[in-house]
């Protein structure tokens, strides 16, 4: 199996983008990350990628009148880098029909529930609004809809009576960390199809 390489999207802080550095030198996931790209000049995420000789790209938000072409610009930068996958690691812009369609079932995304429940922002406050008794987090593919992508990996966490948002988000970190990078490994793999809406 070759080494895949993957172009990582971030906005934020970039723990996700840290724990696929992390399993990458341990040796837990045979790939390379060979671009990080922000809409955000000043994430954290871009600072991790830098410390570690990965090269990146800042992509700053123009607004949604122009989402077609700043997302084929992000589609260029991705092909430039000779990038398998897109990783959505916290990157927290919805995805313009035309780049999901030019890298069909090679943009994976991460986010903090069990979906379908609780799509879109703030999940973790949604579940504990809803007085769920487990939460988790879903790795998936992405489609032209939000948080609606055929599910790889899922990761399920307690929610405990006395929760505050910050705890279960916290929670549900831990198992991020341990979820994309085994939905990449999969996905690397080939061992997969999809029927209807099923990962198998």
């Amino acid at each position: 199996m070759s080494v895949g390489r993957l172009a990582v999207l971030v906005s934020g802080r970039g723990s996700n983008l840290q724990a696929l550095i992390d399993a990458i030198g341990q040796g837990d996931l045979e790939a390379e990350i060979v671009t990080v790209i922000s809409d955000r000049g000043d994430a954290l995420g871009l600072v991790r990628a830098e410390k570690v000789g990965i090269p990146t790209r800042v992509f700053p938000w123009r607004g949604d009148a122009h989402r077609e072409d700043y997302f084929e610009d992000i589609s260029e930068a991705v092909c430039e880098a000779q990038a398998d996958l897109i990783i959505l690691a916290g990157f927290m812009r919805v995805l313009s029909p035309n780049i999901v369609q030019r890298f069909p079932h090679r943009i994976i995304n991460i986010h903090p529930s069990l979906l379908p429940a609780f799509p879109g922002l703030r999940a973790q406050r949604q579940a504990l609004k809803y007085g769920v008794k487990f939460a988790g987090c879903t790795v998936h593919f992405v489609d032209e809809g939000v948080d609606s992508g055929p599910i790889l990996v899922q990761k399920v966490v307690p929610v405990y009576p006395d929760d505050t948002e910050k705890a279960l988000e916290e929670r549900i970190l831990i198992q991020e960390h341990i979820a994309l990078p085994e939905a990449i490994r999969l996905v690397l793999e080939g061992k997969w199809e999809i029927q209807g809406r099923r990962v198998v």
